[in-house]
This record gives structure tokens, sequence and C-alpha cells, in this order.
């Protein structure tokens, strides 16, 4: 193992175990270089993967400063949209939509989704980012046979509050499916993956009252952002 990544490990691991709090600032380059022995350009080698890691942020003439890591608790085992989760958590978070279109569900597609081929489905993908991090990638596929029309604004705001309120749609359960998967090329672009290799992966077929699936969505999420919960009970 090269100097600065002996200095970045020690430095995550202070950082993590608050040695280093959130919202304080590490020591100067010139003090981290005589307390680890080595030379500036190694300590700003370390720094700069804190900073890819997302635990620092780096500013020009000041010392680093250690980033508050909060962590969201996402109820797996209710139905509910990325809008009321904002809310009933108090986010900071912002929605960007990078694709909306249509198209027609191929073999490979029927596969995933669920849906049959041939069904036209609208592609809704969207950016989540939280407190100025990109934190989650959702890609929703909805049937046009129940969603006959949607625009940037409806999906900016909130798909479920359209969905409900405007089309009357009676939405009742989801069958969902939670993995760990290696970061694709998308999420590399999309997505503040850091040194991460690994992303959460929550693919959701979703269906109304009658049983019919008119959605299917996958959110891709860091790691750093979320923790994922559920409810048990015992049955008698």
């Amino acid at each position: 193992m090269k100097k600065y990544q002996v200095v970045f490990r020690d430095l995550e691991k202070k950082i993590n175990q608050s040695d280093y709090p959130a919202d304080s600032f590490l020591p100067s380059e010139g003090e981290l270089a005589g307390k680890y022995g080595v030379s500036r350009d190694t300590i700003r080698k370390a720094l700069s993967l804190l900073e890819k890691a997302k635990l620092i942020r780096k500013s020009q003439g000041r010392a680093s400063l250690v980033r508050r890591q909060q962590h969201f608790n996402f109820p797996v085992s209710n139905l509910t949209s990325y809008q009321e989760l904002v809310q009933n958590l108090q986010m900071n978070s912002e929605t960007k939509v990078l694709s909306l279109y249509r198209l027609l569900v191929d073999g490979d597609l029927a596969r995933v989704t669920g849906f049959q081929p041939g069904q036209q489905v609208w592609r809704i993908q969207r950016q989540r980012i939280v407190d100025g991090a990109s934190s989650v990638l959702d890609t929703d596929y909805l049937l046009t046979d129940f969603v006959k029309r949607i625009n940037q604004t409806i999906a900016q705001k909130s798909i479920y509050n359209y969905l409900e309120g405007e089309l009357g749609l009676e939405i009742a359960y989801a069958q969902k499916e939670i993995t760990i998967e290696p970061t694709s090329e998308q999420d590399k672009i999309w997505l503040d993956v850091g040194l991460e290799h690994h992303v959460v992966s929550v693919k959701s077929k979703v269906y109304l009252a009658d049983q019919a699936q008119f959605q299917f969505t996958e959110s891709r999420h860091i790691l750093e952002k979320f923790h994922f919960i559920d409810y048990a009970r015992r049955k008698k």
C-alpha cells in the first residue's frame, strides 16, 4: 500500500469513529505531513481520496471540513412516493428529470419489468439530489393504457399525486426486490458514488386495486445516504 493510501485509511478511520467529528476541520496539510512523516504532496493525494469518498469538503486556502454523514431511513415495506418520503423525513432534496419518452416493450424489457412485449410504456428517468449529492437514480416505466399523458412538470413534482389525484388511479401494492449491485456506467455518470463500487437497487412492480400491473420502477441508491428498514409482525 502506498503512503498516501495509508494516510487516507487512517484519516478515514478517525473520521468514521468521530476522532474528527462532523463540521470540524482537519489539521492543515503541513500539520498532517509532520504527523505522518510524509510530504505535503502525499497528504494532498490522501485528502483527494477523502473528498472523493464524500468524507471531507476542501476549499481554497482553508483546512478541509469534515462532512456530516446524514442517513435517512427508507421504509421498504411501505408503498411511499419519493416526494412523500422527502416530506416525512424533511430531506433537503431536488429532482431533475433526465429523460421522458414512450417506447414499445421488447422481449428483454418484458423479462425485467413484467410487462408484455408490444405494450407501450412511458420511460422516465430522474436524478434525486439530497443535501447537494446525487443520491438516487430512478427509472420508471408506466403503461400508457393507464397513463395516457404525462410531462416533465408532473415528473419533476410528483407522479403519484398526478396518478391518484388527477387520473383517479387506485394504487394498491408493490412487489419489491432489493439487491446490492456493482455500479454501472450510468451510475458513475448520474450518481455521486465516490469510491464505492456498489449501489443498492430497489426494483418494484406496482399494481392497482384490480391487481393490474401499471408500473415498474428501479431506484438505484448510493450506499452512504439511506438505511433500508422493514417492520415485521409475529403471526400467532
